[in-house]
């Protein structure tokens, strides 16, 4: 286990708080730990997430272009 002193503002210590009475946590630490587990749900996983995969479905079956020169095709 890892131990950090932090500086927290007054805002992010209020969610911290908020977070530790909503799940009835001992410390913190916990409340640091159950947001952190959000986080890469929601924002640094978004490919897992049923709504990517209907998108990526959706692309899949539009029609496709054969291109043979790409830098002349998109005039680079």
């Amino acid at each position: 286990m890892v131990k950090a002193i932090v500086n927290l503002d007054e805002h992010a210590n209020r969610v911290i708080n908020i977070v530790k009475a909503k799940y009835s946590l001992n410390d913190k630490s916990e409340a640091i730990n159950i947001i952190t587990r959000q986080y890469e749900e929601e924002v640094l996983e978004p490919e897992l997430r049923p709504e990517f995969v209907e998108k990526l479905k959706k692309i899949e079956k539009q029609p496709t272009k054969k291109i043979k020169n790409f830098a002349k095709e998109f005039d680079l």
